[in-house]
Order: C-alpha cells, then sequence, then structure tokens
C-alpha cells in the first residue's frame, strides 16, 4: 500500500495538554470533550512530538468554531502547524487504541518514510479522528518526498 503525501494547511484549535506520566491522551480527550456544549460537527485531532530534553507532548485538540471562546470553556488554544505530511489511514483505530498498538503502528508508519521522514521537534505528528471507526496519521515529511511513498505495511 502507499502512503500519500498531502499539504495540511494551518488549523486553529483548542487543546489539553496530556500527562504522558499519568493517564495519557484519553484522559486529555475527556477532559477536551467535557468542555464543550457539543461534539457534533466537531474534528478532534491528536498530536504528538518528542521534545529535546526526551519527553513527550501530546494535545487533544478540537479544531475552533466560529464563536468558540477557549477562555470561557477553560481550553488553551494553539495551531496545528501546516505544511507537507505523510499520511496513512487506520481503520478499526478504537480497537488498535484499547490493544495499545498506537504507538508502534505510529512508529512503523515514521521508519517506512526513511530518508523524507522530518524532524517532528518542530512540526507533530498529528492524529486527525475522522470517524468512530477511521483515524488518519499523519507526520511531517521533507520537503522533496515524492507524491507517495511505498509504506511497508
Amino acid at each position: 500500500m502507499m502512503d500519500s503525501i498531502v499539504e495540511l494547511q494551518e488549523i486553529p484549535v483548542m487543546r489539553v495538554r496530556a500527562d504522558m506520566k499519568g493517564r495519557g491522551p484519553s484522559a486529555a480527550f475527556s477532559l477536551l470533550e467535557s468542555k464543550l456544549p457539543s461534539l457534533k460537527g466537531r474534528r478532534f485531532y491528536g498530536t504528538f512530538r518528542m521534545l529535546a530534553n526526551g519527553e513527550e507532548e501530546y494535545y487533544a485538540c478540537v479544531k475552533m468554531l466560529d464563536g468558540d471562546d477557549p477562555g470561557a470553556m477553560q481550553l488553551e488554544s494553539g495551531l496545528i502547524p501546516g505544511g507537507r505530511y505523510a499520511r496513512r489511514r487506520v481503520v478499526g483505530w478504537e480497537r488498535v487504541v484499547r490493544e495499545g498498538r498506537l504507538p508502534a503502528l505510529f512508529g512503523d508508519f515514521v521508519r517506512s518514510l526513511g530518508p523524507y521522514a522530518d524532524n517532528a521537534e518542530v512540526r507533530p505528528s498529528l492524529e486527525f479522528y475522522r470517524s468512530r471507526d477511521e483515524l488518519l496519521l499523519f507526520t511531517p515529511v521533507k520537503p522533496d518526498a515524492p507524491a507517495e511513498i511505498a509504506g511497508r505495511r
């Protein structure tokens, strides 16, 4: 199968930082969802990057809509950076997460990009929760990455 290369635009979000030494991303998403008046029509993302000090940084994010007030909802605002990303589709993501396989799957994805993988210290890798069954993984790639990359599955 091929992973495709896409150009993402910057995405303004409201977010909650996950405690990666505690309850992790699921707790951050639960807190984020509890602050929203409705989940209907919302686009949810997870952002991940390794910091220079070796720590993991993960944010549960929701795309901002007109009229959202992060301060009133007690949420941090931020931006998901645009640019070129490799994209891989994951079907059945809830099972993958429940079984703890998402980090390894993401690691395999990044390794499959070889020399085209970009330093995720500047731009994070992304999870886009497209539906209850489909997850899209995005990871930064260098400007010279071809339009499709043969990913090892």
